[in-house]
């Protein structure tokens, strides 16, 4: 390569990756937009009065951005001896969220997470008996196990809360593709209302290293071209 063309091919290379690194800048600023809005919505649901748990006819219309975190209630009965254990790690250390069947008033099934119990009071979750009214966090299922762990309903191990395979599981029918996390109403277990809700906000941190990489791609571009 000639003398003449080598400042040329270093323009060129350099303005790409700079376009690239401001790229990646403007995308990190769009997710920051996106990510706070998440976050106002999900405060104004925790916060807003509860409103009626989706019936079947909602169901095929929901998702995470219009519905997860949304306070509902709902009346029923709960299923007698159908709990089914899903290890969970919470603020009081690492035991199982208890999901039973609530069969509502108006005969369809939502999963309810009545709450934590340690691993060692895991047999420590008296079931309400009668009519109830629950109200809580509406939850999306969430079917794809932990990480690196598999349901495993054979077993009887869960590390996620799907409902659909719980549903299988139990062998029961219509039943919602959300659970409720349901509020913490005593201080007798399950412990309710310890659902974590945080989101991790980077994005502004990453956005200005890629702006900063992509100033300074610039300067070092400018002493390359003096030198």
């Amino acid at each position: 390569m000639t003398a003449r063309r080598r400042p040329v091919a270093l323009l060129v290379a350099a303005g790409i990756v700079f376009l690239v690194l401001m790229g990646l800048g403007i995308w990190q600023v769009q997710r920051l937009a996106w990510k706070t809005d998440l976050i106002a919505r999900v405060d104004a649901r925790v916060a807003a009065a509860p409103v009626p748990a989706p019936p079947p006819a909602e169901w095929a219309g929901l998702t995470a951005e219009g519905a997860e975190y949304r306070r509902v209630s709902v009346g029923g009965e709960y299923r007698p001896d159908s709990d089914v254990l899903v290890q969970a790690v919470t603020e009081r250390g690492p035991g199982f969220w208890v999901m039973t069947p609530l069969v509502t008033e108006d005969g369809w099934t939502v999963l309810v997470n009545r709450g934590f119990v340690a691993a060692d009071r895991r047999d420590d979750r008296p079931l309400p008996q009668g009519p109830q009214g629950v109200t809580g966090l509406l939850r999306l299922s969430q079917p794809d196990g932990a990480f690196l762990r598999a349901n495993d309903p054979d077993a009887g191990r869960w590390y996620s809360r799907d409902t659909q395979a719980i549903a299988a599981t139990l062998g029961l029918p219509d039943v919602a593709p959300y659970f409720i996390d349901a509020d913490r109403a005593s201080d007798a277990q399950p412990i309710g209302g310890l659902t974590v809700i945080a989101f991790r906000n980077s994005h502004l941190t990453y956005a200005l290293t890629w702006f900063a990489m992509a100033g300074g791609l610039l300067v070092l571009v400018a002493y390359a071209l003096r030198r």
